[in-house]
């Protein structure tokens, strides 16, 4: 199982550009993402960063995380259905004549307007940044953030905090394989996923904290906090 957020290793363009470049640019969009309310510019700007990946064969690893973006998309529909009523309505959650009532719940074109906005938005900044892990080396991603002297502090914070979410997922896996090697059986569908979370998650917390204790005390054995390279 490939690793999420981790670097693969390419000769692409986007594996040979400058990283100071590509933070830039990721600086850019995440910019023009937050200012423009845009659905085309917006989409555009996902379309662009999707084409780039392709070209640079990364494709595949942005495309495995459709399912949650999409997840995301239809929750803050739904929020934005109950909180935003605006525009015209398209139509009703429920329909008139169910249970006997009038219909209520109405999906005004505001409501979809702004939580297309809000998706896409999503989408290009996550696209944008994942490419930026998985075309640069961490080495490379480290120096280039000293050399924009950033707090050496905060660059070790955010390189241990991307080293931890690929640890994060195998340890996910083993934990979900052990379980259904001993017979654990959640159902299927959506309430089967829901049902394995809690026995996944509690182990999976545990041991992410004994690993935290380990790997501060291996920063404090290797001298971190004197200050000397």
């Amino acid at each position: 199982m490939s690793e999420i957020m981790s670097y693969v290793p390419a000769g692409s363009f986007l594996h040979r550009m400058p990283v100071l470049l590509k933070i830039a640019a990721i600086t850019g969009i995440v910019i023009a993402s937050v200012l423009t309310h845009s659905v085309a510019v917006l989409g555009t700007m996902v379309l662009v960063i999707g084409v780039a990946a392709g070209v640079a064969g990364l494709h595949r690893e942005l495309v495995r995380q459709l399912p949650l973006l999409f997840f995301l998309s239809v929750f803050l529909l739904l929020l934005t259905v109950v909180t935003l009523q605006s525009g015209d309505t398209l139509f009703l959650l429920i329909p008139p004549g169910m249970g006997g009532s009038a219909g209520a719940i109405p999906v005004t074109l505001g409501a979809v307007d702004f939580t297309a906005v809000l998706s896409l938005r999503f989408f290009a900044m996550l696209f944008a940044f994942q490419l930026l892990i998985m075309s640069t080396k961490p080495t490379e991603l480290t120096n280039a953030l000293i050399a924009l002297h950033l707090p050496i502090d905060y660059v070790l914070m955010f390189i241990i905090a991307l080293r931890f979410i690929p640890s994060l997922q195998l340890e996910g896996q083993r934990i979900h394989e052990a379980q259904m090697a001993r017979g654990y059986n959640p159902g299927n569908g959506m309430l089967g996923k829901i049902r394995s979370l809690r026995p996944l998650l509690i182990p999976l917390v545990s041991n992410s904290l004994a690993k935290t204790r380990v790997l501060g005390l291996t920063i404090d054995m290797r001298g971190y906090r004197t200050r000397v390279r």
